[in-house]
């Protein structure tokens, strides 16, 4: 037993500890906390002066003489404690406001700082949960409870003083009662902390799942499986629901117990307070002024108790908020702002691996000229798409370094190398809102409306945009789903063209159109191009074939270099792809460059 005691209490004290800083981080408004606090102790000293005036009145009252300067004081008293509490809850709520609001600030600002790893090994259901359901509950305990929480202290200790001085005897009896409730209340909190922290789980859970069958609904419903995925979230909000019980089975202990024991402790005041009432220790003034103070230190405690448990449930949504605030970010700091243009990019035996012994490239060596199209070709897995993620340096290799002239590229800040890159790739991803917002989405400066008509000329975009009624002003839907592929491949070249990048990375580019669509993007491109350090991810070689430089990638080494004629010579495994290619390109009634 003395070993476990300690260990089952340090959780407690150290997620109180976690909560203390987090809300010291959040900056809370400390002169509107001040004032707040100030109208608080004016209220709950008013409250606390009611109980003696009561005294002074009944005890007037037995004497048939009616003290008017009592009743004025205790209107005043009356007045003073409503006017205090108004302006002191709504001070402490817009306290209690901004403080979450800082919290959910930071936290989403710290969720963009976080690097690709991170969203890597977390779903994003989870981290969405962070964000609104966890900041929501410790809203809802600062708005609800804490406001009240240093006017609950003052009534107890000042109530208790009176308490003592108008009889000693029944305040040591009542006083009784709280080390019991106390050792029955312990234990119980500590359960709704473990309740809590499962219950936050499977609402992640939930709202994971929510999100990526919610997201992918077009998927779902082609393939029939309603039913499955009706299944899956039906068994989390089952045991959500199991969670759920096991917290009303505590608070449904905690709730009578309370009443109980304030029940318990009245009846006994009354009974021992009527007997030293008739033995003459005390008036019938005591009596009412007790039983009154007795009221105003019943009702805080008993709302302690409901804070108690809030608290533990607040304690694992704090664990895992510090848990995301304490995340290493993306690195920011560096001596250089901007790279210059121009430069040839070198890899220096460059490894990497998602997960320790399970290398995606080996030493990889690799000069990509400056102002040349170099395209990587290879198997389906061999490492071209973690390539490109190096050169944005969403990840860093294990081993080796990847140079920019003579520089090597984490010396520059992230958003000044990050600029230099455009970025086309299969999926084109999309932002909701209007064409005009994803064409200008993620340029600093402000753009004019020629300016975007411009890159969308050269995008071969603009054809397609003036048709639509609304043109640049149309709505593309989520994740751009209101356009076709070509479509939405266009207006991400002709952001890119905005963008006007050193070094342009496409990756896959063209594999997912169709003939006519692929023909109006490869003019696209090919503007784009122009001038440009240019890499480029392809299956297809046909796409390839006039490329500066080749590069054959398999299983995550480079095992050839040179161009399409150079390979067809001398690299058997490219060579076998050409045939393959040209079959089926022969095959499929197209015409075909590969040999």
């Amino acid at each position: 037993m003395e070993t476990n005691m300690p260990a089952t209490a340090r959780p407690d004290a150290a997620g109180l500890r976690r909560f203390a800083r987090l809300i010291s981080d959040a900056n809370p408004p400390r002169v509107v906390l001040t004032v707040a606090l100030l109208l608080t102790l004016i209220q709950t000293a008013a409250g606390l002066i009611v109980p003696l005036m009561t005294k002074g009145l009944i005890d007037g009252l037995t004497a048939d003489s009616l003290n008017r300067q009592v009743l004025i004081g205790l209107a005043a008293a009356f007045i003073l404690q409503a006017a205090a509490s108004a302006v002191s809850i709504y001070m402490l709520n817009y306290a209690g406001q901004r403080i979450v609001a800082n919290l959910r600030t930071r936290l989403w600002e710290k969720v963009l700082a976080l690097p690709i790893p991170f969203f890597d090994r977390n779903r994003t259901g989870d981290t969405m949960s962070r964000v609104t359901n966890d900041t929501s509950l410790i809203m809802n305990l600062i708005t609800e409870y804490l406001v009240s929480f240093v006017s609950n202290i003052i009534a107890i200790v000042g109530g208790i003083a009176l308490l003592f001085y108008l009889d000693w005897v029944m305040t040591l009896i009542i006083l009784a009662v709280v080390p019991v409730t106390a050792l029955i209340l312990m234990p119980v909190g500590r359960k709704m902390y473990r309740i809590s922290k499962k219950q936050q789980d499977e609402m992640a859970d939930l709202t994971s799942i929510l999100g990526q069958v919610i997201g992918e609904i077009r998927l779902v419903k082609a393939y029939g499986t309603e039913n499955r995925e009706a299944r899956s979230g039906e068994d989390r909000i089952r045991r959500m629901f199991a969670f759920g019980l096991q917290e009303a089975r505590i608070l449904a202990l905690i709730g009578p117990l309370s009443t109980f024991v304030m029940t318990a402790v009245l009846v006994l005041i009354l009974g021992v307070g009527g007997i030293r009432v008739a033995s003459g220790l005390l008036t019938a003034g005591d009596l009412v002024a007790f039983i009154l103070l007795l009221f105003q230190v019943i009702t805080p405690m008993a709302q302690f108790t409901t804070l108690y448990s809030r608290v533990q449930k607040v304690l694992g949504a704090t664990e895992r908020i510090q848990a995301i605030l304490a995340h290493e970010e993306e690195p920011q700091d560096s001596r250089k702002m901007a790279a210059p243009e121009g430069e040839a990019i070198e890899l220096r035996n460059v490894s990497f691996a998602y997960n320790p012994g399970e290398e995606v490239l080996r030493n990889v060596n690799l000069v990509i000229p400056a102002r040349q199209t170099t395209a990587i070709v290879g198997p389906s897995g061999s490492g071209k798409s973690t390539l490109f993620a190096l050169l944005e340096r969403f990840y860093v290799p294990v081993e080796g370094e990847i140079r920019y002239g003579q520089d090597r590229i984490d010396e520059y800040t992230l958003a000044s190398w990050r600029a230099k890159i455009g970025y086309v790739s299969q999926e084109s991803p999309m932002m909701a809102g209007t064409i005009l917002e994803n064409i200008t989405y993620g340029i600093s400066r402000e753009v004019t409306l020629e300016e975007v008509r411009q890159a969308a000329e050269l995008a071969y975009a603009a054809p397609f945009i003036d048709k639509l009624p609304q043109q640049y002003q149309t709505e593309v839907g989520e994740r751009g789903i209101k356009l076709s592929g070509g479509q939405r491949q266009r207006i991400a070249i002709a952001r890119a063209f905005l963008r006007s990048p050193d070094i342009l990375m496409l990756d896959e580019a063209t594999s997912a159109l169709d003939s006519s669509s692929e023909h109006e993007v490869q003019k696209a491109l090919a503007n784009l191009m122009k001038g440009r350090t240019t890499i480029v991810i392809a299956h297809r070689l046909s796409t390839v074939v006039h490329s500066d430089k080749i590069v054959v990638l398999e299983n995550g080494r480079i095992t050839g270099e040179g161009t399409h004629q150079e390979l067809l010579q001398s690299h058997e495994v490219y060579r076998e792809l050409a045939q393959k290619q040209f079959v089926e390109a022969g095959q499929s009634g197209e015409t075909s460059e590969l040999i």
